[in-house]
């Protein structure tokens, strides 16, 4: 066996060796896998984030990135999850561009694999998000037009990483992009990160909200008035009516 398959190999005996059934069931209905719902035919091997984190952190210096790919493009989530923890781990610990860029490009190339929301909260801000914060972001526009849930996610989660940095601008573009999406997880990202605008600029958040409020899916705004007081909450929700 090559040191390429044996690494990945470990891991992944590793995790089917802590596996649970019933847990991996409960999972599946919880991640929406049924006929029809935004995670059909995801399989679970039952597997919660502690032992995931615990295992990502143990590998991450030891795999290479090839091994990694072997991982983001297992059929199971949790061996997908755990490739895209140990992507990130580098990706933080690393200083080298050219390195992150690497990195990064795992992550792209096997963006397949990044099929489900913790998948894309997990990876977007802290691999696409944090490489591309100083450079060209067309990417994220590419994403956010796109016809695929998951890469539209990833758009609007990645720039958390900017509204981390006080940048808000591509947020707020492409949440004006978003605004029409038809999907719940889509209107639940918009909000968290309007939010999380909020927080550090609430001029900034109240700017939008008076501009789009009446455009913007329920959810989004109720995600996005979470921390507003009751008055100013029914103010903005009395705009969608």
């Amino acid at each position: 066996m090559s040191e390429n398959r044996k690494t990945a190999s470990v891991i992944i005996e590793k995790l089917r060796s802590i596996s649970d059934k019933q847990k991996a069931k409960e999972m599946a209905r919880y991640f929406k896998t049924g006929y029809g719902e935004y995670a059909e035919n995801d399989v679970f091997l039952g597997i919660g984030m502690p032992d995931i984190n615990k295992i990502a952190k143990q590998y991450f210096k030891a795999i290479n990135l090839s091994q990694t790919a072997l991982l983001l493009q297992s059929k199971y989530h949790e061996i997908r999850c755990v490739g895209v923890k140990i992507l990130v781990n580098k990706m933080e610990k690393e200083t080298d561009e050219h390195k992150q860029n690497k990195i990064l490009l795992c992550y792209l190339n096997n963006i397949n694999g990044i099929n489900n929301w913790d998948l894309v909260d997990a990876s977007a801000p802290n691999l696409l998000g944090a490489f591309i914060c100083d450079k060209d972001k067309t990417i994220l526009y590419d994403f956010a037009v796109s016809d695929n849930l998951w890469k539209q996610r990833i758009a609007i989660l990645a720039t958390l990483y900017f509204i981390r940095k006080s940048n808000f601008e591509d947020t707020l573009a492409i949440a004006e992009i978003l605004m029409d999406n038809k999907h719940d997880l889509i209107h639940k990202a918009i909000g968290w990160m309007l939010r999380e605008i909020g927080k550090r600029d609430l001029e900034t958040e109240l700017k939008f909200l008076d501009k789009y409020a009446a455009q913007l899916p329920r959810t989004a705004l109720r995600y996005a008035l979470e921390k507003f007081d009751l008055n100013l909450r029914e103010y903005y929700m009395t705009l969608t009516e």
